[in-house]
């Protein structure tokens, strides 16, 4: 049992596999081929005037306008690299000076101190000769106070002995007999 129309799409797939192998071809033949003839100089000519063109209408105008805007800024940044050197010269004159200042603040300083410890030392050792002096008069005045007082207890000695003596002995004694 075999249905006519079955059979008919069945015949029909291998002509669609041919005809989409064909169709591409047939494009083929009416597609663009590029082959160098007359045309071609033509084109290059073309090409050639619209660069010129291009070139003396818009690139140089523009090219001009940057450099003139570039040397504009290039000029702001000169000059602002310029003050900023200024800057920089004038900081490390100020740091500089600044340094000096301190150096010669501390060698000021250190001088007074210098004098000071001077002054302080001299005036030390003024005290200690007035030390020493006084202590030296001193040591006499006792010096002399201890003879003075060896010299005024030896006189009491001698006359309490004598009345000691007189007393145990009731007899008078002489300073003969006490030595």
């Amino acid at each position: 049992m075999s249905d006519p129309g079955f059979t008919a799409s069945e015949d029909l797939i291998p002509q669609l596999r041919t005809i989409e192998m064909v169709l591409p071809l047939g494009f083929a033949e009416n597609s663009i081929q590029l082959v160098p003839d007359g045309t071609l100089i033509l084109h290059v000519l073309i090409i050639l005037v619209m660069v010129y063109v291009l070139n003396a209408t818009l690139f140089k105008p523009i090219n001009r306008i940057l450099e003139n805007r570039e040397k504009r800024t290039g000029g702001r940044s000169t000059e602002a690299e310029e003050i900023l050197s200024k800057i920089s010269e004038r900081l490390s004159d100020y740091e500089r000076a600044l340094r000096q200042a301190r150096t010669e603040a501390y060698a000021s300083t250190e001088h007074e101190r210098a004098e000071a410890m001077q002054e302080r030392q001299k005036h030390l050792d003024l005290m200690r000769a007035k030390l020493a002096e006084s202590t030296a008069v001193e040591k006499e005045a006792i010096q002399r106070q201890t003879e003075e007082a060896r010299a005024s207890l030896e006189i009491e000695a001698r006359s309490i002995a004598i009345e000691i003596g007189t007393r145990v002995l009731s007899r008078p004694i002489t300073n003969v007999e006490m030595n």
